[in-house]
């Protein structure tokens, strides 16, 4: 297989080796011929990728492993030093880990799969589970939408598909990790949750990559479906090099008295373009976004949330904490949208920025629409640099300035680190640090 660049040929055979029906063949060529059509989004950083030198799919091993040892030395330990390995035993209910293009790692705990919850990857749901998958894929983010999404539906590999029954819940959370190892290369993982009736999930997602001197793409698409009096939360550390562009759809429905939590934060890649979105499409239905953007050096964070409001008594939260320093971009972006149908329903909005020094930026663009008389929209936007006196009496305390500015930041994403499992505040942590 040549290695860079797309054409029908590539994707013919990319789905050729990963023996799909026609139906997802010709889907994927649709999909790619919209991706000829449409144009980069018009808003937002200016997106300058040859797409004529990015690798769409690599496979570096055969099947999908269930035992770390069973995987070459390098990439298990690669999963190791990122702290994978052990928090699988000590945290989670089960775990994927993707490797390029492919899923090369999978475990569940047993008791899950007698309470036929279904958690594997995207390639594995098409073949052992069709009715379930066609039902829900392509669905909620149409490849339409936008050229990424395009892109996504031309070349998906990889993914989560996850099932939980009704009255189903799950007690730990469950977890993917996906890693970019290889200069130029596209990852487009495709995923899909269903949390049916009574039912709940904890998610967590994690994802980094090496640094190289030419840039690579992340495109992904994430449609969840949150059923009658269920949950779903679904938490990412997004870490990314800097040479990572980081082009994300993702897209929930909450049905009535669902919840849709999004914890979602931003750290790495040069370019990101994410903003969680939630459809409260039945009565009382809930959505909430916590987010946390931190642009240094070199790196766009164009990020936040939506929130689109179809039925009456719905809720929704969007809290973003955004902080630029060493003349990095922070930019919140975000949509509520009430519709003259969602009577008796309430959005909060809360945008804070850290800007640190002279060179940095920071923009907030909210688009918020009531067209329901009976609803209300709260916004609120504050803009701050580290407080002199607070910074003063912490140095006459004995602290170091360095240290006194770590910890008044840290105390500014306070609300986002609550959030957090232990293990993923410790590893936010430790990621912030490098940045101070």
């Amino acid at each position: 297989m040549k290695e860079l660049g797309l054409s029908q040929a590539k994707i013919r055979e990319i789905s050729h080796i990963k023996g799909e029906p026609k139906w997802m063949l010709d889907f994927r060529i649709n999909a790619y011929k919209k991706f000829l059509e449409l144009s980069n989004p018009t808003f937002g950083p200016e997106l300058k990728i040859d797409f004529n030198k990015i690798n769409y799919y690599k496979k570096v091993v055969d099947g999908i492993k269930d035992d770390w040892n069973k995987l070459p030395c390098e990439i298990t330990d690669t999963f190791n030093k990122i702290g994978l390995i052990d928090a699988e035993k000590k945290y989670l209910d089960g775990v994927k880990a993707q490797y390029e293009s492919e899923v090369i790692y999978h475990s569940m705990l047993e008791e899950l799969e007698a309470k036929n919850v279904i958690f594997c990857d995207t390639d594995t749901a098409l073949k052992k589970y069709p009715d379930l998958f066609k039902k829900y894929f392509n669905n909620l983010v149409k490849y339409d939408e936008n050229k990424y999404t395009a892109l996504n539906g031309a070349v998906w590999s990889g993914g989560t598909f996850i099932y939980i029954p009704p009255n189903t819940t799950i007690d730990r959370p469950l977890q993917s990790y996906f890693r970019i190892n290889t200069k130029n290369m596209g990852q487009f993982e495709r995923t899909i949750i269903v949390v049916d009736e009574n039912s709940s999930l904890h998610y967590m997602e994690g994802c980094t990559a090496p640094t190289y001197t030419s840039d690579s793409l992340h495109a992904a698409v994430v449609e969840i479906y949150v059923m009658k009096n269920a949950k779903c939360r679904y938490t990412t550390i997004q870490n990314w090099s800097k040479d990572v562009y980081n082009l994300v759809t993702k897209r929930a429905i909450v049905e009535e008295s669902g919840t849709m939590e999004w914890i979602d934060g931003n750290v790495g890649s040069g370019i990101n373009m994410k903003y969680p979105s939630c459809i409260l499409n039945g009565p009382f239905a809930n959505g909430n976004c916590i987010s946390i953007a931190v642009a240094s050096v070199d790196q766009i964070q164009d990020a936040g949330a939506k929130m689109i409001h179809l039925a009456p008594y719905t809720t929704s939260s969007i809290i973003s904490k955004s902080i630029a320093l060493n003349g990095g971009n922070a930019t919140y972006r975000g949509t509520v949208n009430i519709s003259s149908k969602a009577n008796n329903s309430k959005a909060f909005v809360k945008c804070d920025t850290m800007i640190l020094d002279e060179k940095s930026k920071s923009d907030t663009i909210p688009k918020n629409i009531n067209a329901s008389s009976s609803s209300t929209i709260e916004h609120e936007a504050t803009v701050s640099r580290i407080s002199e006196e607070k910074l003063f009496y912490l140095m006459s305390r004995g602290i170091t300035e360095e240290k006194a500015k770590e910890l008044l930041i840290m105390g500014f994403i306070e609300k986002f680190k609550e959030e957090l499992p232990m293990e993923y505040a410790v590893e936010l942590n430790q990621l912030m640090k490098n940045y101070f």
